[in-house]
């Protein structure tokens, strides 16, 4: 069953739900955990996004792609729990570290290079790995949002512009900007 032809469908079944949920899933979890920077309320989250998904399909017409429209849900959701009455009893909670590489999310970012590695080889790419997920967490929201949807869901300039309703010339500075601070600590680790 293909996902062709929804900017039409007023509804959707069960399976097209779950090849959306299997095609972008991840990317949405991922997304979602950037802002909030906690893994249980991406979890939560993205399962809400999924929910409005299905519910209001019929909302959907092609104007963007599928997986924009589904990133604009998402920080649509995540701003709107922010704005709960849960947040603003100070419940919203702290970050919390990025599962590991070996749990079915995230996926691994080193990749996979057809070449078996050392067990120590792997432990120190991990950590190379997670210092700079480290890193570009601590950014301020702005920067790290336009870092995590360049490089994360591999949106373009124009779509991410698009979703936070900023110019394009606006999310190429903050790009330019997200990556000279990282490439700046990453220089300060040597």
């Amino acid at each position: 069953m293909e996902l062709d032809g929804l900017e039409y469908a007023e509804a959707i079944n069960e399976e097209q739900l779950r090849q959306i949920m299997n095609r972008y899933g991840e990317d949405i979890w991922n997304y979602i955990y950037f802002l909030t920077k906690n893994s249980d309320q991406a979890d939560e989250l993205t399962q809400e996004v999924f929910i409005k998904c299905y519910y209001r399909i019929g909302t959907y017409r092609g104007a963007s792609s599928l997986k924009t429209w589904l990133f604009t849900i998402a920080r649509n959701t995540v701003f709107s729990y922010r704005k709960s009455r849960f947040f603003r009893s100070g419940q919203w909670g702290g970050m919390q570290p990025l599962p590991s590489t070996d749990q079915a999310r995230p996926e691994n970012v080193i990749g996979q290079a057809g070449v078996s590695r050392s067990a120590e080889m792997e432990y120190l790419g991990n950590q190379q790995v997670d210092e700079i997920w480290r890193m570009i967490m601590s950014l301020p929201d702005k920067l790290r949002e336009v870092l995590v949807l360049d490089l994360k869901a591999e949106l373009s300039v124009k779509e991410i512009a698009g979703l936070i309703r900023i110019s394009p010339g606006t999310v190429k500075s903050r790009l330019h900007l997200a990556r000279h601070k990282i490439q700046d600590r990453l220089r300060g680790m040597e």
